[in-house]
């Protein structure tokens, strides 16, 4: 199907940002992902020449405390008989790692969800559940590395810093990496969170994990350019390894990336992704694309999944 530019999407009238509920229909559970059709699958697969696998999900215990308020998985063994145990799993928060995020996670205002929803996620029975990505998320992906980018060109990059990271930066790594976004990617942003968290003290983590803890990192902008990129880009989903795609803090003048992109727009999102081994790998052959497979937990009703998300080379 003929996908619209993004200057041809309608504006919401209230709230100033354009819309894609009608590009695949108002009933419409997949969003980008419909761009992921028999041709993206195989030209994802035709990605691997080596072989070789990277695991791009943390351990399900980092970031270690969790960030935003949430609580740490806590794993009991039970011993069902004198030669079974199972797991079981208490405050399981499935977006508290390397995860993706749902249509149900963040809506527009009173405009709703996804589609124009405006009912309480308990309340869409059958719709927008992550349930409805478990086929998989297999396809093409392509690694844009920032700090490799800039750290090549002797200019500065913080990824603790709430830098706002631009379109124009995008194209720019893009360009110098001499990769194509072709229709129906999932585009793999590292911007280096994983590895300042990493080097950081366990009393700094501690204070990061709190609501009020102050925390900042580099990021997307919210701008509208931003999502005209990602839109027109047409890609299938946007990976990160930061917290949140978009910089915190972010600038109320820019607005919100995830309001813009996710309830509006209808672009996956996945968040806390780990490229450290994956870039060094790309770099070294200077070849930034691969398979890549991520399958969500099919959750009915979920409001997000871990990622659960691997790349072959």
């Amino acid at each position: 199907m003929s996908i619209p530019k993004f200057s041809d999407l309608p504006v919401l009238e209230g709230l100033g940002y354009r819309h894609a509920w009608d590009v695949y229909g108002r009933q419409d559970n997949l969003g980008s992902l419909n761009l992921i059709n028999e041709a993206a699958v195989l030209r994802g697969l035709a990605a691997a020449v080596s072989g070789k696998r990277f695991a791009l999900s943390l351990p399900l215990t980092d970031p270690d405390p969790p960030l935003f308020g949430r609580q740490s998985v806590d794993q009991s063994l039970v011993e069902l008989d004198r030669n079974t145990w199972d797991d079981r799993l208490d405050c399981f928060y499935p977006q508290a790692s390397s995860q993706w995020d749902g249509f149900k996670h963040v809506r527009a205002r009173e405009y709703g969800f996804y589609t124009g929803l405006t009912a309480e996620p308990g309340d869409i029975e059958g719709r927008l559940g992550i349930d409805h990505w478990a086929e998989g998320i297999i396809s093409r992906g392509v690694l844009l590395d920032l700090p490799r980018h800039r750290q090549g060109r002797g200019r500065e990059y913080d990824a603790m810093a709430g830098e706002a990271v631009t379109p124009g930066e995008l194209r720019e790594i893009a360009d110098a990496q001499e990769v194509t976004i072709e229709t129906g990617a999932v585009l793999c942003l590292r911007l280096g969170w994983q590895a300042a968290y990493r080097a950081v003290s366990d009393d700094d983590r501690a204070t990061m994990a709190r609501p009020d803890g102050g925390l900042t990192y580099s990021g997307l902008t919210g701008s509208e350019a931003m999502s005209e990129l990602l839109w027109d880009w047409q890609i299938a989903a946007l990976t990160c390894d930061n917290p949140s795609i978009e910089v915190k803090p972010g600038d109320p003048a820019a607005g919100s990336l995830h309001r813009r992109i996710l309830p509006l727009l209808g672009i996956a999102l996945g968040e806390l992704f780990d490229f450290e081994q994956l870039a060094d790998a790309c770099a070294e052959e200077n070849r930034w694309t691969f398979t890549f497979i991520g399958v969500p937990i099919r959750m009915p009703g979920g409001l997000g999944s871990p990622a659960n998300a691997v790349a072959i080379r």
